[in-house]
């Protein structure tokens, strides 16, 4: 990576590297994106924005952006901070590895820290590595976003190949993107807060989003299934989840020799879930009495599987059920 440094007007000196991260971020923002990515930034003053001309040639526009940043003493944590919105606006095209946490039985409650919960992030991370780089950015139904830019003992970090990490506070599940620091994944692991049980009024909110005009009239069927769908789904928040898709690959039989199905040709569908919340809306279903307990599995396993793209083969093959990233 060049070394070189950018000066300024005012005397500023901007790392190089800074400088071309933040061209090549704004170079891979869709032109119809471009304005509200670099509002939602908030590193631009609105004069700036306004100055902008974003109908030019991309390439244009981003030496434009970096001008403005150099005005403004721009640092990688800033350019660390577009980079994380940008890729949280297209998670989608990442693959992600998912990573069930579990608690000890016995351990207390602790109430979750953002500020404190970075600091010791930080601390521990920067103790077993000498250059790294770290940011954080908070999002929405409390998901924390954090980007780690990896360096060794005698390298500076490569800020072109971060990990960003998804968290959701007392959530038992991390999902890390771009893991190919295997050596790096154990040290993440250990500065993420695991899973608490809710307290009783709370696990049962699903019941309560039932439709009022659904009567209950067999209460020892309504425990059974809230026990049953309890133990497949846990008792805390699901992991958020927009869609599940299923390529299911058969053949149409019919037990007599001189049955009507003589097409030996395979039979092929795609099935194809979506939701805004996906595994909620499938565990509040039972209890909803708009399906029976227990579940199939293979609604079931996208947590496990830590997929949500399933190919089911036809029973000749033994129902082998192959995950696609």
């Amino acid at each position: 990576m060049s070394k070189r440094r950018r000066l300024n007007a005012e005397g500023f000196i901007m790392d190089e590297i800074v400088a071309e991260y933040i061209r090549r971020t704004v170079l891979r923002i869709p032109r119809s994106e471009m304005g509200k990515m670099l509002t939602t930034w908030g590193f631009l003053s609105e004069t700036q924005l306004q100055s902008l001309n974003i109908h030019q040639l991309k390439e244009n526009v981003s030496q434009e952006v970096v001008k403005l940043c150099e005005e403004n003493h721009a640092t990688i944590q800033h350019a660390a901070d577009l980079d994380i919105i940008y890729n949280h606006t297209y998670r989608d095209k990442k693959l992600w590895t998912v990573y069930q946490m579990t608690r000890e039985e016995g351990d207390e409650y602790d109430i979750f820290d953002l500020v404190e919960f970075k600091k010791k992030f930080k601390r521990s991370l920067q103790s077993a590595l000498k250059n790294v780089t770290i940011s954080f950015k908070e999002f929405e139904d409390n998901v924390i976003w954090i980007r780690i830019a990896w360096g060794t003992q005698y390298t500076k970090p490569n800020q072109y190949k971060p990990s960003y990490v998804a968290y959701i506070s007392q959530a038992p599940y991390v999902f890390i993107s771009n893991s190919r620091y295997r050596n790096c994944i154990p040290l993440l692991l250990q500065k993420f807060q695991t899973h608490h049980p809710q307290p009783l009024q709370e696990r049962n909110c699903i019941l309560q989003r039932v439709d009022p005009n659904i009567v209950k009239e067999d209460k020892l069927k309504n425990e059974r299934i809230e026990r049953i769908n309890e133990e497949v789904f846990g008792d805390g928040p699901q992991p958020k989840l927009e869609f599940a898709q299923y390529k299911l690959e058969t053949m149409f039989r019919n037990e007599q020799e001189n049955g009507i199905l003589k097409n030996k040709e395979g039979f092929r569908c795609l099935v194809k879930f979506s939701s805004p919340h996906l595994l909620e809306s499938l565990k509040s279903l039972a209890p909803a009495g708009l399906a029976d307990v227990p579940p199939s599995p293979l609604l079931t396993c996208i947590t496990q599987k830590a997929r949500n793209y399933f190919r089911i083969n036809d029973r000749k093959s033994a129902l082998s059920q192959t995950l696609a990233s």
